[in-house]
């Protein structure tokens, strides 16, 4: 009996999922069901998708009634996967009335999914009736953005629907015409209010925030939702990570956990808050945002801090120059150690952080090691041109590419105005203004113009690259083979 009874309770658990699962057979017939739907086609075997499952179950559970998650096995569904160009695991997509309306970019974890969804699902501004439906939309845990406009229709109310559409994807946005509303918050005709979410309530600032830019138009409304949206430390997540970026950002890393423990989240983050007032009120630029360590580990890892250092937050300034500061001392309970960190990095006195491996003890090499520690003697030397190779120890074409590139400096040993050189991005910081994001990447840095490389996009045969640098080098390329070519055609002519 037990077996049996072991058997329904799996299969009762397998027929719990609220992820909608599509096949050929019904895929074409059950999309255009939904106005907005989100599908993952994926495979089994796949890592990713494996990694990706309880966060898509869980955004599932928590949209079930607002908007569906589908999901097609591509193994057991070539042709459906096929027709909408499904090359690699997983890929997201969103339709719209049954029509492939594009790739979903968001974030993969359940938050960033539902955040993204929501603000997908129905107009871009919700139409609020009564107390009961304002009252359920600001309780949301991301900010809200709700217009008040006595006359429906306005131009005023025309002005807020424009911001919406054009920042839907961003942020939450309501109107109401409801007088009573109106009243309530003391807006008089027409206003506009942005109320942060409730978890993140602080005795540091107000809880909402009135437009009181006078007229009401697109590009005012806009500004003062991105000006005010965030707060004076904003919960950073993957879903709002990349609005924060730009900024001179300090973020102290902790166990945040709004769902669990909103007061011990709350806890630290008053404590940030606190310090951050105090220098906030002197006119200092710089913002500030709380974080999951355990969510943003690689950023973590990518300061030298440890993850796992227990429930004291950790602390990072990064700039928008991509400059890194860390605070070395322990986070204490009354905020001093907070305070000289900060003081120390408004009066410059801070060491900039870098990532970076140990500077070669000996380097003489035809391709020079370069590391973060020695990227300035090396590649930034005003006298040199440089080729260097970002690369990452397990890339498959890194490696292919080693023995020609190590012949190239073999090749341009002899040259005093030409380094060829190499760097593990996955080990060093790598600066501005290269950017690497894939491997391998090249790029070529001219004397006197170091701040302006050039990404080399040739072939990667020894020929090429030896090509590129005849054209691109401040000086005439000696070249060994040539070389050795001139020794030999004296010799024959002394003969």
């Amino acid at each position: 009996m037990l077996p049996v009874l072991f058997f329904v309770f799996v299969a009762a658990v397998a027929r719990a999922s609220d992820v909608l699962e599509f096949t050929d057979d019904d895929f074409e017939s059950r999309i255009g069901d939904h106005d907005l739907i989100l599908v993952e086609f994926f495979a089994p075997w796949c890592g990713h998708c494996k990694r990706l499952a309880p966060e898509y179950e869980a955004a599932a559970t928590r949209l079930k009634g607002i908007v569906p998650i589908a999901k097609v096995d591509c193994t057991a569904n070539s042709n459906v996967c096929s027709k909408y160009g499904v090359s690699g695991y997983p890929t997201l997509k969103i339709f719209r009335s049954g029509e492939d309306s594009g790739a979903y970019d968001g974030p993969r974890t359940a938050d960033g999914i539902v955040s993204h969804l929501k603000k997908q699902a129905g107009p871009a501004s919700v139409h609020l009736k009564s107390e009961d439906e304002f009252v359920k939309f600001i309780g949301d845990r991301d900010a809200s953005v709700v217009g008040f406009f006595a006359d429906a229709g306005s131009a005023a109310e025309t002005e807020f629907l424009k911001s919406a559409s054009a920042l839907r994807e961003s942020y939450r946005f309501a109107h109401t015409n409801v007088d009573a509303l109106l009243k309530k918050h003391n807006v008089e005709g027409e206003g506009v209010i942005l109320f942060r979410p409730p978890q993140l309530s602080n005795k540091f600032e107000d809880s909402s925030v009135l437009y009181d830019e006078g007229k009401f138009t697109n590009a005012k409304i806009k500004k003062f939702i991105q000006d005010n949206i965030f707060g004076m430390c904003p919960h950073l997540t993957d879903d709002n990570k990349d609005q924060l970026k730009g900024k001179d950002l300090l973020v102290a890393y902790y166990d945040v956990d709004y769902e669990k423990n909103p007061k011990g989240s709350n806890y630290w983050r008053n404590r940030v808050m606190k310090v951050a007032k105090s220098f906030l009120d002197q006119g200092k630029k710089l913002s500030f945002a709380v974080a999951s360590k355990n969510a943003f580990s690689h950023d973590v890892s990518e300061f030298g801090l440890d993850s796992s250092s227990g429930e004291l937050p950790v602390v990072a300034i990064r700039t928008a120059k991509g400059d890194k500061y860390v605070m070395h001392e322990e986070f204490t309970r009354d905020g001093k150690a907070l305070e000289k960190f900060l003081q120390d990095y408004f009066d410059g006195n801070l060491k900039r952080y870098l990532k970076s491996e140990p500077v070669p003890e000996s380097n003489d090499g035809p391709v020079k090691v370069v590391v973060a520690e020695n990227f300035e003697s090396i590649v930034n030397d005003e006298s040199k041109d440089v080729l260097i190779e970002f690369y990452a120890p397990w890339c498959g074409h890194c490696k292919s590419l080693e023995p020609k590139y190590k012949e190239l400096g073999e090749k341009l040993s002899n040259d005093p105005n030409i380094v060829i050189a190499k760097m593990d991005a996955t080990a060093n910081d790598v600066p501005s203004p290269y950017v690497v994001t894939g491997f391998p990447t090249i790029y070529f840095s001219p004397a006197g113009q170091k701040q302006s490389p050039k990404r080399y996009e040739g072939g990667r045969e020894v020929g090429d690259f030896v090509s590129y640098l005849k054209k691109e080098a401040s000086n005439p390329v000696v070249v060994k083979e040539d070389e050795d070519k001139k020794s030999k055609k004296k010799k024959k002519s002394e003969l």
